[in-house]
């Protein structure tokens, strides 16, 4: 079998062949070129801490351990900032020995400021699923800025599943960008592609600072909610740089517009923990066509969260905030990113999440 990450048609396959199993159809555009939307199920449990199982215990057990209250999902709900939820997803797995798979807050989930993140029984590591797993899955919900409406079948996280080791090294990245630009200009490479932040900006608006105290926002809903009621607007001032203030939340953009190939798909990760006191783009998935000219991408920005820690933090123009790491997929996707799938964020520069107008 191929190595890679599995396509939408994989996908769809590994439903025929139980690997991937779920209490009801799916919905018409859940899975997506390279991953699969995982739904919410029927109730969440509000809980008195995070944490992962451990080798000895299942998520259930340990929900039963920490469990505060229980909320009914299916006529929606409220969950709210600086709380913590375990919610029982409606897919489950069963996955062959040589499948493994990985798990990334929404995009939409990330701009909303919601950590999330996948536990799988006797995990001892969040969002990674190791292969030949078979149970359910569980997603931790911690909304850090604002209060959301969720509902069973609500999707804030996705899952990629893969075959074998398939990431490209800096040698192999520098042929490609030779034979398919990964950015426009000369890209910088080291670990993967790296990733800098746009301070200048072409327009009058360089990012967004999230407000204290807003409405909630209904995660189903489209252009439901007034940009300035939640956002304040960072504008240039002279300096191409911001000081993050501790625990507050922004939007900035990079500076490079990124290509994703349609033979790959790429992760945001980390770029180095000890070059500042921020963290940097919760949502990390990036599909097979994401910016690319076949696409309709012509080139898309990557738009970065950001949240400060403990100490106000200084970020300049052109500092490098992350990387992506490439790898091949195990066959072409039978869809782009971008192509007839109404993707919000193709072609995209700095920009909110689809629940703002």
């Amino acid at each position: 079998m191929q190595t890679g990450i599995l396509s939408d048609d994989e996908i769809r396959e590994a439903f025929g062949f139980g690997y991937i199993r779920a209490p009801r159809a799916l919905d018409a555009d859940q899975i997506q070129p390279a991953s699969l939307d995982l739904r919410l199920g029927l109730v969440a449990y509000r809980v008195r801490a995070s944490f992962l199982p451990g080798k000895a215990l299942t998520v259930r057990e340990r929900i039963d351990q920490l469990k505060l209250h229980e909320i009914d999902l299916q006529p929606g709900a409220v969950l709210e900032t600086g709380c913590v939820y375990i919610v029982p997803l409606l897919e489950s797995l069963a996955l062959p020995a040589d499948i493994e798979a990985s798990t990334n807050p929404k995009s939409s989930t990330g701009r909303l400021d919601i950590f999330t993140r996948v536990i799988a029984d006797n995990a001892q590591a969040f969002d990674t699923v190791p292969p030949g797993y078979s149970g359910p899955l569980y997603l931790e919900v911690s909304p850090r800025t604002f209060p959301i409406v969720v509902r069973t079948g609500s999707r804030l996280s996705q899952i990629r599943f893969r075959r074998g080791d398939s990431r490209l090294t800096d040698v192999e990245l520098v042929e490609l960008h030779e034979r398919e630009p990964l950015v426009d200009g000369a890209p910088s490479i080291s670990n993967g592609l790296l990733v800098s932040i746009d301070l200048e900006g072409a327009g009058d608006i360089i990012g967004y600072r999230a407000k204290r105290h807003t409405g909630v926002v209904d995660v189903d809903k489209r252009a439901a909610c007034d940009v300035l009621d939640y956002w304040e607007p960072i504008r240039p001032r002279g300096k191409a740089e911001i000081i993050l203030d501790p625990d507050q939340f922004y939007i900035l953009v990079s500076r490079e517009a990124v290509h994703v190939p349609p033979d790959y798909a790429a992760e945001m990760v980390a770029f180095d923990p000890l070059v500042g006191e921020f963290r940097v783009h919760y949502a990390g998935f990036f599909d097979p066509g994401f910016g690319h000219d076949a696409a309709g991408g012509t080139g898309s920005r990557a738009v970065l969260e950001v949240r400060s820690h403990e100490v106000p933090f200084i970020l300049e123009h052109g500092q490098t905030v992350g990387r992506l790491v490439y790898e091949r997929m195990s066959k072409r996707p039978a869809l782009l990113y971008g192509a007839d799938r109404g993707s919000n964020y193709q072609a995209q520069g700095l920009k909110l999440s689809k629940h703002f107008r």
